[in-house]
């Protein structure tokens, strides 16, 4: 204070009149030319910057480390290497199943060559004449020119000596893939729709994860057994529950190739091969039986482009029923798992 006072009296002592600019003037050359309001506030902006530079470091420290611990409370575990063991992770092979319909199998081959995550197509091959050259040289042009990447897909025929059912889940030397997707010649699943059932699978693989779903209840309990239903499509919408999905569209573990084809009882091989029918039952019991949980039904659109097959046959009903029953005995036991569970994309639905 005593020097402002002594700037203004030395201004009026020189003659000059007073005035807050001249004072202002001499303030500044007090100070060099800076302001110490200036210096506070620069000082004030930076020690924010770090304040919030070092909350933000923190917040995300403690987020990460909350998401590891919460993570596989939940079920959930993002490192899937424990369970995807071969190199291509983000693929899976397509297998499909044929019976003399060469037409409906080109149509198959030429539109999984197309997706983008299809790493292998083998074609199940059970009749009894080998096919012709000019099939396999027409299929593997048609792989060629329908695949969308740079890396083509694998293809061959997996043959067999005789017509067993059996044959779908027979173990298949040299796959690159952990996930299988076993379908029917005459069953097209779009890409995108199969696209994101693999990543259903993926997050569970270790289940079944298709497209039909089926279902079995207790129908009744005499002397001590328990005999059961199957219920087809109209009976999981009505009741709203399933325990099955069936192997003419669903994702399964290669694993479960040997397990069906080495581990399970062999009377179950030979009912199979006798009846003709119900190897996708005796899967499904395969897979509940080593891991006690439920498949997962994907919600999607499939389509089926061939004529009406053994299902749309009379009895069916009956003889699904029947091996069911006589499956059960065999293992001693009921593995199936119910569930109401759907896995449903959300971008193709109204409401969230």
């Amino acid at each position: 204070m005593s020097t402002l006072i002594a700037i203004r009296d030395a201004a009026l002592t020189a003659g000059g009149e007073y005035s807050p600019a001249k004072e202002k003037a001499a303030n500044r050359g007090i100070y060099n030319g800076r302001s110490p309001l200036l210096h506070r506030r620069v000082k004030q902006l930076l020690g924010g910057l770090k304040f919030k530079l070092l909350f933000c470091l923190s917040l995300l420290c403690l987020v990460v480390w909350f998401s590891s611990k919460i993570g596989p409370f939940m079920g959930w575990d993002p490192d899937l290497s424990s369970s995807i063991s071969v190199p291509n992770r983000g693929s899976y092979t397509v297998l499909i199943n044929t019976w003399k319909r060469n037409s409906l199998l080109k149509q198959s081959v030429a539109h999984y060559a197309s997706c983008s995550g299809t790493d292998a197509i083998h074609v199940i091959w059970s009749e009894s004449d080998p096919p012709s050259d000019q099939l396999r040289a027409h299929l593997k042009n048609i792989v060629l020119k329908k695949s969308q990447t740079v890396h083509k897909p694998n293809f061959r025929f997996d043959l067999n000596e005789e017509d067993n059912l059996n044959n779908r889940f027979k173990p298949i030397s040299g796959l690159r893939t952990d996930a299988i997707f076993s379908v029917d010649d005459d069953v097209i699943v779009p890409c995108r729709t199969l696209d994101f059932s693999f990543t259903v699978w993926q997050s569970a693989p270790h289940t079944m994860v298709g497209f039909v779903p089926r279902m079995h209840w207790l129908d009744e309990e005499k002397n001590g057994m328990a005999h059961y239903k199957y219920g087809g499509w109209w009976s999981v919408w009505w009741m709203g529950t399933y325990s099955m999905v069936l192997t003419k569209a669903a994702f399964f573990h290669q694993k479960y190739l040997d397990l069906y084809t080495n581990k399970m009882p062999s009377s179950i091989h030979d009912y199979v091969m006798r009846e003709r029918n119900c190897e996708d039952i005796a899967m499904s019991l395969l897979v509940a039986n080593a891991t006690d949980t439920p498949p997962i039904w994907v919600k999607g659109k499939i389509y089926e482009i061939g004529s009406s097959g053994i299902s749309s046959l009379n009895g069916h009903s009956d003889r699904r029923n029947k091996c069911l029953n006589d499956f059960v005995s065999l293992y001693g036991t009921m593995p199936l798992v119910s569930t109401n569970v759907k896995a449903v994309e959300a971008g193709n639905e109204w409401f969230w």
